[in-house]
């Protein structure tokens, strides 16, 4: 990591994590979504204890003392006794349970697209901070790569305007000839970026994961990591109500799952936010001080180990699933 500018060479000043630094292997693994979406629908629909619709949406949603109620739009009645909404930053579940959000707008958009080049990029991950906003390039399997490129919001208008050949022209000074040629390998795509969390992560009847109860930067890339979490966290805080012979969809028990995520989740949303702010920007004192603080961070080997367990999801209350 180290800050990076067009036609220009990086920083000297950079942060470098190496996973064998640390006893648990690699620091995460790229997997692209178009390989997981499928093979966790498919797991879904071999499950014998669920139910599998596709396609549909809930109109209505009615929650009392014992159970929560959903009509969906076939007009067919669900009744369970745990609703989990997972659907995302607009969560139509949380506005619903009447639960209201904190945050804002970065006047930042993401360009997401897929590169296939020539050099190989021998399993390493970069990111660039340049002054509209990170640029990370991430490693998949063989000679391509996932670019995440941040600009500001009319920038990137413009860009996504272009053809795939000013694309590629405006992005290659961007990421340096490192990867040798650089051509598409997919379709070209574009998201604004927000911070948005959820004021309760839980209500009667209902609990938020992932998306729906926090969205934040991604200049950490932890957002799925996140979500993965409060299901490993909700799972067990159920599993051990049941066992204990307590109603496990119960206020009460919720609470637990939020007492323990809360923190977590609303912290790295602050340490993101922060980072991005002191980053995202071409102030010639602040890019001094980062420099030199990214410098110093890479000569001190324990707190550098701190930052690669940090970022690998080793550190906190992990969940039993997590371990």
């Amino acid at each position: 990591a180290a800050d990076g500018r067009a036609y220009s060479n990086p920083s000297p000043y950079f942060l470098h994590f190496d996973h064998h630094e640390i006893e648990e292997g690699p620091m995460g693994h790229m997997v692209e979504g178009r390989h997981l979406r499928p093979l966790l629908q498919q797991r879904l629909q071999s499950a014998a204890n669920i139910s599998y619709h596709a396609g549909l949406s809930v109109s209505e949603m009615a929650i009392s003392d014992t159970h929560a109620q959903l009509i969906l739009d076939t007009q067919e009645i669900i009744t369970t006794r745990l609703v989990i909404g997972a659907d995302g930053r607009q969560s139509q579940t949380a506005q619903r349970a009447g639960i209201k959000r904190t945050g804002w707008r970065y006047g930042q958009t993401s360009l997401v697209c897929a590169l296939s080049h020539d050099t190989p990029h021998q399993g390493i991950a970069c990111q660039y901070f340049m002054p509209p906003g990170p640029l990370a390039i991430l490693p998949l399997k063989g000679n391509r790569s996932s670019i995440v490129w941040t600009e500001s919001d009319a920038n990137a208008a413009t860009i996504m305007a272009m053809d795939d050949k000013d694309y590629l022209a405006v992005l290659q000074p961007r990421i340096g000839d490192y990867l040798g040629k650089i051509e598409l390998a997919g379709a070209l795509y574009s998201y604004p970026l927000d911070l948005t969390i959820a004021q309760n992560y839980v209500a009667p009847r209902m609990a938020l994961v992932g998306d729906a109860a926090h969205g934040v930067h991604p200049i950490a890339g932890q957002g799925l990591n996140l979500g993965l979490r409060d299901i490993a966290a909700l799972s067990e805080v159920l599993s051990d109500a049941r066992l204990r012979g307590e109603d496990f969809s119960s206020l009460a028990v919720l609470l637990r799952y939020q007492e323990w995520r809360r923190f977590d989740t609303t912290a790295l949303a602050l340490a993101t936010d922060a980072v991005n702010k002191l980053f995202s920007n071409d102030n010639t004192l602040l890019r001094t001080l980062r420099n030199l603080g990214m410098g110093a961070i890479n000569r001190m080997p324990t707190l550098r180990r701190s930052f690669i367990r940090e970022a690998a999801g080793l550190t906190g209350e992990l969940p039993r699933l997590m371990q």
